[in-house]
């Protein structure tokens, strides 16, 4: 059904544009997605493109106003939201219960797996991927929660390699979360601030693989990463240098003239089975993976980081790939509901 403000704001010519466009047979309205993103979010995914596109194939998107009950306004058919904080959290959830026939994308206590990187990668651990196309694991890690003057006893104790990468404990998607440190050695340790994640640092040739998720659509770009690290330099290194958020701030590796030991793309059929996995295990169709490739491998690779609800709008041709998802999700929802 669309939205009475929108059809009142439609001119003459939009509404006879309206009336000619084709639906599937089994899709005889449009499609409602109602949206609550952070303003920044909106401007970076909520692109015209994507917007005339979405109308083009019977979508439309419906901001969602946060001042007022969730239930009272729509009808949506999905809720498309990126928003923090456990009010919004148990608004969502008691939405869910209340209109089952509402797909969330995603459910938020799903999404709260994400928020914690001690929690994040067990999922890729505990697949134990390998087969014919090669292994997918994570790198070795440690939480420190406190009292940074122990971690290097800690960190021996663990057994853990320098250098080390240091995360914040919370992954929240705020710029803070995003920010990393790369100690060089034992005493630096000592300047790092819990509640963190310290990860064994594993040279990828300085390219890194962003894997992006929409459903069953996968999607892989390049970004350039931090620089491997020598023996030697380790050896006459010392201290903790501070990172933005690398593969983000990064340009794109995918035209840049690489080594193509470095810049093969991790096998599909390896990326297909990974994906389908974390679907299931995360509960969640809309993510993103940070994929290194083990220098000097061409098949061991490490999940670095999960990110829910990514930069969907720096993935190429995520215009086409977004709308037949939401395309899709609909036609799901009809057969489910005529019990096909």
């Amino acid at each position: 059904m669309r939205m009475k403000e929108e059809l009142a704001c439609m001119s003459d010519e939009e509404m006879r544009e309206e009336e000619i466009i084709t639906f599937p047979p089994q899709q005889k309205k449009l499609v409602v997605v109602g949206y609550a993103l952070t303003s920044k979010k909106t401007k970076s995914f909520l692109k015209p493109k994507l917007e005339g596109l979405a109308r083009n194939k019977g979508i439309l998107f419906v901001a969602i106003d946060q001042n007022r009950p969730l239930s009272d306004q729509g009808p949506f058919d999905i809720v498309l939201h990126k928003l923090r904080g456990k009010e919004w959290r148990q608004i969502l959830e008691d939405y869910r219960h209340t209109h089952p026939e509402v797909t969330v994308l995603d459910p938020p206590d799903a999404i709260q797996h994400l928020h914690n990187r001690q929690s994040m990668l067990q999922c890729v651990a505990d697949m134990n991927l390998s087969n014919s196309y090669g292994k997918v694991g994570v790198p070795r890690q440690l939480v420190i929660e406190r009292d940074a003057s122990l971690i290097p006893e800690v960190v021996t104790k663990a057994g853990l390699t320098l250098p080390l990468v240091a995360k914040p404990l919370v992954a929240d998607g705020s710029a803070k979360s995003h920010e990393l440190s790369l100690a060089y050695d034992q005493y630096s340790l000592q300047k790092l601030d819990p509640p963190l994640v310290l990860q064994e640092f594993v040279n990828h040739g300085g390219v890194l693989f962003k894997v992006y998720i929409v459903g069953e659509a996968i999607k892989v770009v390049r970004r350039f990463s931090l620089p491997d690290v020598s023996k030697q330099e380790l050896s006459r290194t010392a201290g903790v240098y501070h990172f933005p958020r690398v593969s983000c701030a990064a340009a794109s590796a995918d035209d840049a003239d690489l080594d193509p030991s470095v810049a093969e793309l991790p096998p599909r059929p390896l990326l297909e089975r990974l994906a389908k996995g974390l679907r299931r295990l995360l509960g969640l169709r809309l993510f993103n993976l940070d994929i290194i490739r083990d220098h000097g491998t061409r098949d061991h690779f490490y999940v670095i980081d999960i990110n829910y609800f990514p930069g969907y709008g720096k993935m190429p041709e995520y215009e086409h790939i977004f709308t037949d998802f939401l395309l899709g999700l609909k036609q799901s929802q009809y057969k489910k509901k005529s019990g096909l």
